[in-house]
């Protein structure tokens, strides 16, 4: 944790305030002598995956594998007539 920072200056150099805490340092703004505010990065963590969380829950049919028609081929590449 570093020295704290007064209020004015905390608004005088806020954006590089913002980007310290944002690669991981903590930031105490005071009022006067009195530590009042801590600046630090919101951690946005994903969610860990987990294989297999939708079994059960749809079904592929033998038709998914079969081969295209003519028509659905040319919708799929863009050479259909859009009327």
């Amino acid at each position: 944790m570093s020295e704290p920072i007064s209020i004015h200056a905390a608004k005088t150099h806020l954006s590089r305030l913002i980007a310290r805490a944002e690669a991981g340092e903590e930031i105490v703004i005071a009022r006067g002598n009195k530590p009042v505010v801590k600046l630090v990065s919101i951690e946005t963590k994903k969610p860990k995956r987990v294989f297999g969380s939708m079994k059960g829950q749809f079904t592929v049919g033998p038709e998914f594998f079969e081969p295209m028609s003519e028509e659905e081929l040319a919708l799929w590449y863009g050479d259909a007539d859009p009327s």
